[in-house]
């Protein structure tokens, strides 16, 4: 994320370290909300449900697999599916990495 910031930034235009601070998280936070769009848009997920989980998955600085978030998030699908169990397991894994890439940086999907 550093690099995209870097090419996509004109680093000239900011002041200070401070400056360099506050923009990076600038980007950071708009790299976080339209990577969850599209996340929730890809797997079809419960938007409000997808919300909750994520954040509070991004302040615990990790996503559980314990409890209803997850299974409240996926979308209206049988248990009994064949297809529930690959569609949660590839769910938790995009999640998982998608909280390890923005733990720290703040901001509100």
């Amino acid at each position: 994320m550093i690099v995209d910031f870097i090419n996509r930034t004109n680093l000239d235009e900011i002041e200070g370290k401070d400056g360099v601070i506050a923009a990076f998280f600038a980007f950071a936070q708009e790299e976080q909300h339209r990577e969850f769009e599209e996340l929730v848009a890809a797997e079809d997920l419960n938007l409000e449900a997808a919300k909750r989980y994520i954040t509070n998955s991004i302040k615990r600085e990790f996503a559980s697999e314990n409890g209803n978030d997850l299974k409240d998030t996926l979308p209206k699908m049988s248990p009994l599916n064949p297809e529930y169990l690959k569609k949660k397991a590839s769910v938790f894994q995009k999640v998982s990495d998608f909280v390890a890439k923005f733990k720290g940086v703040g901001g509100n999907l």
